[in-house]
């Protein structure tokens, strides 16, 4: 695979730590800045926003850029915002650092995942972009627990600095591994909007979301669902994040694989996979060893999804890919806040800590028979498929 695959890896090994490092380090925060619990949540939340509204907004303004380009500034805005988040000196300004490194989430990936697939041959695509989410999948299992260790045992400032090193070491990687673009063709907003219009495009993002609605609805409260219901101790906990983790990497490899050699089937079956597993955890979560074994499968399935979920975006787009590929990921940060939403709704009105990898399974079901329904679609994608 070419070496430029890795700069963009890096970038979304950093992207992927300073989303998810916050979780960690957020008792941390909030006593430093004197805010509650809760207060400090809206965090999380306003860095799911703007990944949202950031995917199709850089990609509206980016006009006549190059791809390289594109990444390069991304990058950059992404090293400043976390270097803003370091030096913040308010929760107010805090908050406002969290959404501008979130801007460039979504857009990295649209436009990455448009750069991977060309940079091979036809026939290995998927799996060109699944190397560049593997970044994305290993922040999970190694970057996020640093950044949380690093910061509740020194500084939790010191945890966006270090995040703000890996977005210099992605700027000189893109900058001197990605290649400039061959024929260079600006992005035009009008046939960028227009891909929306194709009912494939817009089948496939709804695909990606309700099956990540499940994943988001289910993990979201793995901790207090195996605490409850399997008596696991904090080494356990630790033990089942890091399965997760170790799942989504192997899943986001096997994914991209699996789409490069059949890509509608390898979402029917990395779907219905999800859906077997979520709703399997239901059962297996009474029990500490099978709990752990089918989190790990979690993982698993859901790394496998999204590799083939971005190629498809990007092939029924056709030649405004880029927007739409970008709008996977806001697609998914819907499917984090609403997932989660519904989990914590079914375990608030006492269905209990079962009842969320139930309506997962049906998320990731009703997510499969929308990719049925987007293979029927007349869409120009060319073979392979």
């Amino acid at each position: 695979m070419p070496a430029a695959l890795l700069a963009l890896a890096i970038g979304a090994f950093g992207i992927g730590a300073t989303e998810f490092a916050m979780m960690g380090v957020l008792p941390t925060v909030a006593q430093g800045l004197h805010v509650s619990i809760p207060q400090a949540g809206y965090l999380i939340s306003g860095y799911a926003l703007g990944v949202v509204i950031g995917a199709p907004l850089l990609t509206a303004v980016s006009g006549r850029f190059t791809r390289k380009h594109l990444l390069l500034a991304m990058m950059v805005v992404f090293t400043v915002g976390n270097l803003a988040a370091a030096a913040a000196p308010s929760y107010g300004w805090l908050l406002a650092a969290r959404v501008l490194t979130a801007l460039p989430h979504g857009a990295f990936f649209g436009v990455g995942s448009v750069v991977a697939a060309g940079l091979v041959e036809q026939g290995r695509n998927a799996r060109a972009i699944s190397m560049m989410f593997s970044g994305l999948a290993v922040a999970n299992v190694v970057g996020v627990p640093a950044a949380t260790a690093l910061g509740n045992a020194v500084s939790w400032r010191l945890t966006f600095v270090v995040i703000s090193a890996v977005g210099v070491l992605a700027v000189l990687g893109i900058a001197v591994l990605v290649p400039a673009d061959r024929a260079h063709t600006p992005i035009r907003l009008r046939a960028e909007l227009r891909a929306f219009t194709r009912a494939p495009v817009l089948l496939t993002l709804a695909v990606g979301t309700f099956g990540f609605a499940g994943v988001f609805a289910t993990y979201s409260y793995v901790t207090p669902t195996l605490t409850e219901l399997a008596g696991a101790g904090p080494v356990a906990l630790t033990i089942a994040l890091a399965l997760f983790g170790l799942g989504s990497v192997v899943g986001n490899s096997l994914g991209g694989r699996l789409a490069d050699r059949a890509l509608m089937p390898a979402i029917y079956v990395s779907l219905a996979l999800l859906a077997g597993i979520l709703a399997l955890f239901s059962l297996t979560a009474h029990n500490e060893v099978t709990a752990l074994v089918t989190v790990g499968g979690i993982g698993v399935a859901s790394g496998m999804v999204i590799p083939p979920v971005q190629l498809r975006t990007i092939r029924a787009a056709a030649e405004a890919p880029t927007m739409a590929a970008a709008s996977v990921q806001s697609g998914l940060n819907i499917a984090n806040a609403a997932g989660a939403a519904l989990g914590g709704g079914l375990i608030g009105v006492g269905f209990g800590y079962g009842a969320p990898s139930l309506a997962g399974a049906a998320l990731a079901l009703i997510g499969l028979g929308l990719a049925v329904l987007s293979s029927r679609a007349a869409t120009p994608v060319p073979a392979g498929e």
